[in-house]
């Protein structure tokens, strides 16, 4: 696949470019907003329970519960799965903090594993040498865009007789060996932070699952453990998802598949491009699988340095994750040591995000292609 389009040293390329994602829905978005600033229908509004069956639908499971964050959808999720004080949970040591969070606030203890060269996603095999008596779930996340091994770890779930919650907040419309993201695990959360794949217009999320125990469970969950006006069966949070957002999923959701699309084709020629460049590390793709490429992350020695390099030409990039949860100062207590993990600790060191969006042109793909490529012929 050829970049086409004329790049100069000029060519701009921001990491994300909401204007040119949201272009074309700008005036169907204002019209909505005007029309619920004249409903005053600011929470639970009929558009909540509306997208709800749209995103339930799109994943392809019966439940979708709409949430006020992603972190909020794992907590919330774990919680109505059953966890229990001390329960061990867990999860790959690169991720967003979120991840653990959720765990420890949910009252589990996070037990980490090491992720795979293969997806670098959770890996089964360390997964399974961290289980102990006490451990209850397995939390993998669909890191960048990519589902883990969803076979391998299912059949460790069933082995172990854990249950699967996931963490799919970076995973929309994401599949590998026939399973879309989110269809999987007991319960799954998803994040609609303005960059996702499907972004709101602040904070927003959602929690899907296939059993209607835990969608209920949720509901209360989120709304102060209700499910009937005051009357509240267990303590809960106010955790809802607000009209306003839902409104602006709704109108993204069909964009959705054709943004993924855009976002793969991206990927492609960023893959075309940088191969044999230097010293870098392309993102591994496992047979069978197919990223929604949240983010198109690559390896190199000196990331900040090649950084540096970009951003004087106008490009900009960022670092997901470069300080592992075990090595975080909020993980402390865990008791972890740097060199535990160490596929986890060699991504988190050598991380570079490129820019990646749906919009981005040729010319801006071939500019960062170019800029790097300069980086290590020239050294600039």
């Amino acid at each position: 696949m050829q970049v086409s389009g004329r790049t100069t040293s000029s060519t701009i390329v921001p990491f994300l470019d909401l204007e040119v994602v949201h272009s074309g829905i700008k005036d169907e978005l204002v019209e909505a907003l005007s029309d619920l600033v004249d409903s005053g229908r600011f929470t639970n509004g009929p558009e909540v329970s509306e997208f709800e069956a749209a995103f339930a639908s799109w994943c392809g499971v019966e439940h979708c519960v709409g949430i006020a964050s992603g972190l909020d959808a794992l907590r919330l999720g774990l919680k109505a799965s059953g966890i229990e004080p001390g329960d061990e949970v867990i999860l790959p040591a690169l991720t967003f903090v979120a991840t653990a969070e959720a765990v420890s606030q949910a009252g589990g203890r996070p037990v980490l594993a090491d992720i795979s060269e293969r997806d670098w996603n959770l890996d089964p095999a360390s997964a399974e040498a961290a289980t102990t008596e006490r451990t209850r779930f397995l939390l993998p996340v669909h890191l960048y865009g990519q589902l883990a091994d969803m076979l391998a770890l299912r059949a460790l779930a069933e082995r172990q007789q854990l249950a699967i919650v996931e963490d799919a907040c970076q995973a929309h419309g994401a599949e590998r060996d026939g399973t879309r993201a989110g269809a999987v695990g007991v319960a799954s959360a998803f994040s609609f932070y303005p960059g996702k794949n499907l972004g709101a217009m602040g904070d927003a999320g959602a929690l899907v699952t296939s059993d209607a125990q835990v969608a209920d469970e949720v509901r209360a969950l989120r709304e102060h453990g209700q499910r009937r006006k005051y009357e509240h069966d267990v303590e809960g949070w106010t955790s809802r998802l607000d009209t306003i957002q839902a409104i602006v999923l709704l109108l993204k959701l069909p964009q959705l598949t054709g943004w993924n699309e855009q976002r793969r084709r991206a990927a492609a020629l960023y893959t075309e491009a940088l191969d044999g460049l230097g010293d870098i590390v392309l993102p591994p793709v496992p047979a069978g699988s197919a990223p929604v490429w949240h983010l198109y992350v690559i390896r190199t020695k000196e990331p900040e340095r090649l950084a540096k390099s970009l951003a004087r030409r106008g490009i900009a990039t960022g670092r997901h994750y470069p300080v592992p949860v075990h090595l975080t100062r909020a993980y402390a207590h865990l008791s972890y040591r740097e060199g535990e993990f160490p596929v986890a600790e060699t991504l988190a060191r050598e991380c570079l995000s490129l820019p990646i969006f749906p919009g981005i042109t040729d010319a801006q793909i071939a500019a960062v292609g170019d800029g790097i490529g300069s980086f290590f012929e020239r050294g600039e």
